[in-house]
C-alpha cells in the first residue's frame, strides 16, 4: 500500500540576525550647475548608505548649509562663481568641517585637493565606478574619525583634569599619568565658562557651601560653583586630604591639633584658622598617623 504517511517537515532554522548598519552619511551637494547636481544625485541613490540632506550652488549657501545641516561629507564642485571649493572651504569652522570629495572638470586640481585634506576628487563627468571607489574612501575614513574623535575627547578631559592643553597619546598611556595630574601646581575650576587655575601652595583650605565650594587662599576666598567630588578628583589626598564631610585641608599648613568630643580633633593653620577634624576622616591626614 502506498504510504500517505506525509514526511516529518525539518523545523526551519531561525532567521540569523540582520548586521547592525551604522547610521546614513548626511551628504550635502556644493556645485553651480542643477544639471550636475541632479547627475550625482541619481549616482548616489545607488548606495542606500549615503543621505542627501540638501544641495546648494554657490560657497556661500555651501558655508550656511554646512552650519545649519552639519553634514558629515560634503561634494564639492571646485569652480563656482564668487568664492571658489578652495576658498569656500577656508571659511568652515574646523569643529564643523565634514568629509569632503572635490568633483571637478580639470585634474590639474587633483593635487590641490589633497593638500586640502580631501577624502578624493572626481572628474566630470562622474563615472560610477569611480564613485563608488571614492565612497569606499569615505566609509573608512568615517571610521577613523570616529575612533580618532573618541580618542581625542578622552585625552581632552585627561587635560581638562589638569587645566592643561589636551594631552598626547603618548603622555596619557603613561603608568603614572593620574598621578602626574594630582601632582600639577595648579587646581583648574570650571566655573561659569571660565576656568580658573589656583596655585596649590597658596590654597589653605577648602569648604563647601550649599553648591558652591569656597579655595581659601593666602590672597582671597574664591567662590566657585563646584563639587566636591570635583576638586578631589583632582587634588593629592596625601597633599590635600578630606577632614570633614564638607571640607579638605592643605595638610602642609596644619601647625597643630588638640582633642575634641567624641574621638574629633581641632586642627590650627598656620594663617590661624581652626578647623573641625571629623572622626570618621581622621585617618585621611598624615600628620595624626
Amino acid at each position: 500500500m502506498p504510504d500517505d504517511r506525509k514526511p516529518a517537515r525539518t523545523p526551519a532554522e531561525p532567521p540569523a540576525p540582520s548586521p547592525t548598519h551604522a547610521p546614513p552619511i548626511r551628504t550635502l551637494i556644493v556645485d553651480d550647475e542643477p544639471l550636475a547636481r541632479r547627475g550625482l544625485v541619481l549616482r548616489l541613490a545607488a548606495h542606500p548608505d549615503i543621505e542627501i540632506v540638501g544641495e546648494c550652488g554657490d560657497g556661500a549657501s555651501a558655508i550656511a548649509q554646512v552650519h545649519r545641516l552639519q553634514p558629515e561629507l560634503m561634494f564639492l564642485d571646485v569652480q563656482m562663481p564668487g568664492a571658489d571649493g578652495f576658498t569656500t572651504l577656508g571659511q568652515i569652522p574646523a569643529n564643523e568641517m565634514p568629509m569632503v570629495v572635490f568633483v571637478t572638470a580639470y585634474d590639474h586640481y587633483a593635487i590641490q585637493a589633497f593638500e586640502a585634506s580631501a577624502v578624493d576628487y572626481l572628474l566630470k563627468p562622474v563615472d560610477e565606478q569611480r564613485l563608488a571607489q571614492s565612497l569606499e574612501r569615505v566609509r573608512q575614513n568615517r571610521e577613523s574619525r570616529a575612533a580618532l574623535g573618541h580618542c581625542s575627547q578622552l585625552l581632552g578631559l585627561l587635560g581638562e583634569l589638569s587645566g592643561r592643553a589636551p594631552l598626547e597619546l603618548d603622555e596619557a598611556l603613561q603608568p603614572d599619568a593620574l598621578e602626574q595630574l594630582q601632582s600639577d601646581d595648579r587646581l583648574s575650576v570650571r566655573d561659569s565658562g571660565r576656568v580658573v587655575r589656583v596655585p596649590l601652595h597658596s590654597i589653605r583650605w577648602i569648604d563647601a557651601a550649599g553648591d558652591y565650594m569656597c579655595i581659601h587662599t593666602d590672597d582671597d576666598t574664591l567662590v566657585l560653583r563646584a563639587t566636591m567630588r570635583e576638586l578631589e578628583r583632582q587634588l593629592d589626598p596625601r597633599r590635600f586630604p578630606r577632614i570633614h564631610r564638607s571640607t579638605i585641608v592643605n595638610a602642609r599648613r596644619v601647625t597643630e591639633t588638640r582633642p575634641h568630643n567624641n574621638g574629633e580633633s581641632y586642627l590650627r593653620l598656620d594663617c590661624g584658622q581652626e578647623l573641625k577634624l571629623s572622626r570618621s576622616y581622621r585617618d585621611r591626614l598624615p600628620l595624626l598617623q
